[in-house]
């Protein structure tokens, strides 16, 4: 049998520079919004804004922990304390992976986030840890999309340079030889960039100074009218 020759009118079309979904997303303010994130690239956030829909379904930032299942078992007896187990992966696994997958991210750059991750592997490891920072990032996303606020420790030459990136996949043109800088043109400058990073890494500190203060509660007593009412 001879073999069939391969010619260019069977090969499938090339998909067009810009795609719809790109050009969705880049024009979409929420997206935009918490890739203000350490961590959360266009990806993550397109994906949380897809599955969270209107953030207001949710009065509380639990209330979207629960529902990507990050929130942990609680097993109570009786008047006992709650036993907190582990997270429940109820409800958006897809969501929930994308936020670990951040998770993971946000603890390389310096940060209040890395300084929460850290913290947290100190006492419970790696795994742990990473989900903690999760659940953080599930409750940032709920206040930054129901008080339409960035993110403050946001680095903004890097937000900018990220954000364009994208602007150029859906079809934006070439900002060069228009007479004027572009809007990432501060990410290539080397003392720009070294200022971000040190203030990210004073927020940093400055958190772990926080929580060097802090004192564990235990649990809480029984007041006396309490008793009584035992009794």
């Amino acid at each position: 049998m001879g073999r069939f020759k391969c010619t260019s009118h069977l090969r499938p079309p090339a998909l067009p520079r810009a795609s719809p979904f790109v050009d969705h997303r880049w024009n979409n303010a929420q997206v935009r919004r918490l890739q203000t994130i350490t961590g959360v690239n266009v990806i993550v956030a397109s994906g949380i804004i897809a599955a969270t829909g209107d953030i207001r379904r949710f009065r509380e930032p639990q209330k979207l922990v629960s529902y990507f299942g990050l929130n942990p078992r609680v097993r109570q007896s009786g008047l006992g304390l709650a036993q907190y187990g582990r997270i429940s992966k109820h409800g958006r696994s897809h969501a929930r992976a994308m936020l670990v997958e951040a998770a993971w991210a946000a603890a390389k750059p310096p940060g209040p986030l890395r300084a929460f991750f850290l913290r947290i592997r100190n006492k419970r490891g790696h795994q742990v840890a990473a989900v903690a920072v999760a659940r953080k990032l599930a409750v940032l996303i709920w206040h930054l999309l129901t008080k339409g606020q960035d993110y403050f420790w946001a680095r903004p030459a890097l937000v900018a340079a990220k954000q364009r990136q994208l602007a150029l996949k859906a079809g934006a043109p070439g900002e060069r030889g228009v007479g004027r800088r572009g809007s990432a043109y501060a990410y290539n400058v080397k003392e720009l960039r070294n200022s971000e990073k040190a203030a990210a890494e004073s927020a940093e500190r400055a958190y772990e100074v926080m929580v060097r203060h802090w004192r564990p509660r235990g649990p809480k007593r029984r007041t006396d009218a309490t008793n009584e009412e035992r009794l």
